[in-house]
């Protein structure tokens, strides 16, 4: 079995470390409502153990959209949420057994290809916006399963997914969270059946913690100041970060 920390570092440092991250996480998730476990996962993986880091950023991931939910519960719609979950419950088992027999590598390029190529399009065409549901709902769900269940990177189907829509600020953030706390509820309990939830693993998140909610609400604060078209244009820029980043990490 592998060590779980990593780059002989103290364990004083990697505290610090890991306060500085999820600091920035948190915020990161604070104000667009998506991207911590990407910022967080490579970052932790330099010290961590990766059978450490996955099950940690899971746990983190299921905190923050509490955090966020709170502020955010009066613009919940279940009904927006509930297909997405539906569709996505059989992705992830999909997700899983694609993982062993198909190439990763060339999956993840692909899929930061298309991040970037709609985020470019959104950055400097006119994007028509106009309500989305019934089958295409269901099929977002299911996808962004097999993606979480692949390579636990469940957001960018349904980041694509509610950037489409022609809805307020609110309700798009409120839905991601309400979707990546369902899926995600779902991933830690499957961690922790198969016993990647260990005793080292559940104090760094109680290390976690405290930085964690300080980023998040800092993050929210900013999210209020921002105007609508300023906040879909950061959706955008973030995705095409994100996908720059999935064919960078894929090469």
């Amino acid at each position: 079995m592998m060590p779980l920390y990593q780059g002989g570092k103290t364990l004083t440092e990697i505290h610090f470390y890991l306060g500085a991250i999820m600091l920035m996480a948190g915020f990161i998730q604070g104000f667009s409502g998506f991207g911590s476990v990407l910022l967080s996962l490579p970052l932790l993986a330099l010290f961590l153990d990766v059978k450490a880091a996955i099950p940690l950023t899971s746990m983190v991931g299921v905190v923050l959209t509490v955090l966020l939910l709170a502020p955010l519960w009066k613009d919940l719609e279940w009904r927006r949420i509930w297909p997405l979950f539906l569709g996505a419950a059989p992705g992830v088992l999909i997700g899983v057994y694609l993982l062993k027999r198909l190439n990763g590598q060339a999956i993840l390029i692909f899929l930061g290809l298309i991040l970037v190529i709609y985020s470019l399009y959104g950055l400097f065409f006119k994007v028509v916006r106009r309500e989305i549901g019934g089958f295409w709902t269901y099929l977002t769900g299911f996808l962004s399963g097999c993606f979480g269940g692949a390579f636990s990177a469940a957001g960018p189907p349904v980041i694509v997914y509610v950037s489409l829509q022609p809805w307020r600020k609110e309700l798009i953030k409120a839905t991601l969270q309400g979707y990546y706390f369902f899926s995600g509820l779902m991933v830690v309990g499957a961690q922790a059946y198969t016993g990647l939830m260990t005793d080292q693993v559940r104090q760094l998140f109680l290390y976690s913690l405290a930085p964690l909610a300080i980023g998040t609400y800092a993050g929210h604060f900013f999210f209020g100041k921002i105007r609508e078209e300023t906040y879909r244009r950061v959706i955008l820029i973030l995705l095409m970060a994100l996908g720059i980043f999935t064919i960078w990490h894929s090469l």
